[in-house]
């Protein structure tokens, strides 16, 4: 599976044509997706791996999101994100899955119905109240520690402090880790405890790439482009951009060598998503291409026509 998975929502608004033969699945780029968190050659690349349409309940209500004539449910984003998470264990149950979030996904409404084991009998004991993540902040501040992380494509050195807490909201034990800038902190925290200090701050610092992944398939592949209102077919062009980024991401896990940064970017060294998707297109223009897949037979054309549609080109 690798180190571990994301999930956040996709949305690219378009409002259908006010016709009174529109379509009833206005909704095409409103997804909860999933995917897998992997470096590759050096920089983290987030590779798609699921994702459900989110429509708002309002427009389920107000009867707007029909397929078959039938309208849809309602989901939550927790609900759906759960389902496939689920899915995604199910098939890899000898491998531990990590899962990254920001702030709204990352509560109990993702983590309590992921658990399958609960405990029974008598309530934990949680022992004396530490306080609130601020209050606790200005007390482990002086024992904070100097760390070296690759962070944001970088080796950088932060300040700071962790500690192993039971929140009454989980239930079950995390690790809190403060991070310390100059004039403000963030707490991190991860029920995964064999995890690092530098392991979880660098798995939030890859949370970024969620956002590039998104602009990746939206923007550079295109799933944001789509014309198409019918719901198999906007389904399917969106299976297919992800695919595609995940198809892209391998063949760059595969080369033999870091791919070069085409554009110069102020404080950004590492390749861009659009560097191997150039590579991809010379190597399909490439002679070796030509002879894994050969061009079709081409038919005999008159040599007047021929010239006629070369002007017309």
């Amino acid at each position: 599976m690798g180190d571990c998975c994301w999930h956040g929502t996709i949305t690219s608004t378009r409002k259908p044509a006010n016709k009174i033969n529109q379509s009833q699945y206005p909704w095409s780029q409103n997804v909860v997706s999933i995917g897998l968190l992997k470096i590759v050659k050096g920089r983290w690349a987030c590779l798609p791996l699921a994702f459900r349409f989110y429509p708002m309940k309002k427009t389920i209500d107000a009867g707007n999101v029909q397929i078959n004539n039938k309208t849809l449910p309602f989901r939550t984003k927790f609900e759906q994100a759960v389902e496939m998470l689920s899915q995604i264990a199910d098939a890899f149950r000898d491998t531990p899955l990590l899962i990254v979030t920001d702030s709204w996904f990352g509560n109990d409404g993702l983590f309590k119905p992921m658990r399958r084991n609960h405990q029974r009998g008598r309530q934990k004991k949680y022992g004396r109240k530490l306080g609130c993540a601020t209050t606790l902040a200005k007390q482990v501040k002086r024992r904070a520690t100097t760390y070296s992380v690759n962070l944001y494509g970088k080796q950088r050195e932060i300040v700071a402090y962790n500690k192993i807490v039971m929140p009454k909201t989980l239930k079950c034990a995390v690790r809190v880790v403060w991070v310390y800038r100059k004039s403000q902190w963030v707490a991190l925290f991860s029920t995964d405890l064999d995890l690092s200090v530098v392991q979880i701050v660098e798995y939030y610092g890859a949370r970024w790439n969620i956002e590039s992944g998104f602009k990746e398939i939206k923007q550079e592949i295109g799933s944001s482009k789509s014309q198409t209102w019918n719901p198999h077919a906007v389904t399917n062009h969106l299976n297919f951009c992800m695919m595609a980024t995940t198809v892209t991401w391998v063949y760059a896990d595969h080369l033999d060598h870091t791919p070069k940064r085409c554009y110069a970017v102020n404080k950004r060294k590492h390749f861009a998503f659009s560097d191997v998707r150039k590579l991809i297109t010379q190597a399909a223009l490439g002679k070796d291409f030509v002879t894994l897949c050969p061009k079709p037979h081409k038919p005999k054309q008159n040599a007047f026509i021929r010239a006629w549609l070369r002007m017309v080109a």
